[in-house]
């Protein structure tokens, strides 16, 4: 119907927004507007709000919103799917188009009237390589400081309905595949993870703005963001560190997407990831395909953590959810409870 521009934001809702500014603050969020029911955060970069926290009763993930290229395009997709257009309280003003994705999760279309200004940077250490000496008379000391966040990278979501959820953000937000993940020696059946990104045309974007994996929950794993670089994700974790936050797992890079990674949890137990150095792929790579393990999340780092995982189905408890499926990659409700019992231990 459109093709999205990016992820905007994500919307989330939490009975303590106290508490979450001074988690957002430590992990190196600014702060874009907060009033006695919301708060909004931004990285440095121009452009819109990374994350909106609303007050609620019970900490959850509301659903993600993505940027529309153009005013229009929310005109397109409200008139092809019956939706409205209607303004919204970002930072700046906006309107929005609200739809839900076959999961049933709420998804905001969204054009800002204004763009946030950029804010000061954490400037990247210069670094001296082999012969290529840049940096002399000078030591080097990244500062015990936060991770200043330059932007929203990508969010992970989970879907009992895995093909026509990929099948709706394909069609009706216009993003392409980047790689397919799928049981090693069942290729055959179909994929049961997709990293997605945006098509911007010969434009490279971001390997994956949102990556989709098939379990036997709905919604949120885990979201990322933008640093400077490997110092800034170093001197920024162990800042964390120091407080008391819990470290996921890292410090190290990724396969698919090639960043460097390292994951934390919010007081709320939400997964969040610093990254830096992610890949870039215009529209003229065709997907990659490669089997799902958990050797195979990143080439170098510590184990990948039970907690990490947690978040994520192993390829072990992966052939369960395959054997529970009745057909396009929809797992039975009749089996799901059980499912999630099995997931879970």
């Amino acid at each position: 119907m459109i093709k999205v521009a990016d992820l905007a934001w994500l919307e989330f809702e939490k009975p303590d927004l106290d508490q979450a500014e001074v988690f957002a603050r430590d992990f190196g969020f600014a702060i874009a507007a907060r009033t006695e029911g919301e708060l909004w955060l931004r990285g440095t970069f121009a452009g819109s709000p990374c994350m909106v926290i609303r007050r609620g009763r019970a900490s959850r993930f509301i659903g993600p919103a993505f940027r529309a290229a153009e005013r229009a395009d929310l005109d397109r997709l409200a008139g092809t799917t019956g939706s409205t257009v209607r303004d919204i309280g970002v930072p700046g003003g906006g309107q929005s188009v609200a739809l839900l994705d076959p999961s049933g999760l709420p998804v905001r279309v969204v054009h800002c009237a204004e763009q946030l200004p950029a804010l000061p940077e954490q400037e990247p250490l210069i670094l001296n390589f082999g012969t290529d000496h840049r940096r002399t008379n000078a030591t080097q000391r990244p500062p015990r400081e936060p991770s200043r966040i330059q932007r929203l990278g990508h969010v992970v979501l989970e879907t009992r309905v895995f093909a026509r959820t990929l099948d709706w953000y394909l069609d009706t937000l216009g993003m392409i595949v980047s790689d397919f993940l799928f049981l090693d020696g069942q290729r055959g059946r179909g994929p049961t993870m997709a990293f997605v990104r945006c098509d911007q045309g010969s434009v490279a974007v971001d390997h994956h703005t949102l990556a989709l994996h098939l379990g036997p929950g709905t919604g949120y794993v885990h979201s990322a963001y933008q640093v400077t670089d490997l110092d800034a994700i170093g001197a920024g974790g162990e800042y964390l560190a120091e407080r008391g936050y819990q470290r996921s797992w890292g410090i190290g890079r990724h396969i698919q997407g090639s960043q460097l990674f390292d994951y934390w949890r919010d007081p709320d137990h939400f997964m969040l990831e610093h990254f830096a150095d992610g890949d870039l792929f215009s529209c003229d790579l065709e997907p990659g395909w490669a089997p799902m393990s958990a050797s195979g999340l990143a080439q170098w780092g510590p184990p990948v953590t039970r907690d990490f995982l947690g978040a994520s189905p192993s390829p072990a408890k992966l052939r369960e959810v395959m054997t529970a499926l009745r057909g396009d990659n929809e797992l039975d409700p009749a089996r799901l409870l059980g499912l999630m019992k099995a997931m879970s231990s």
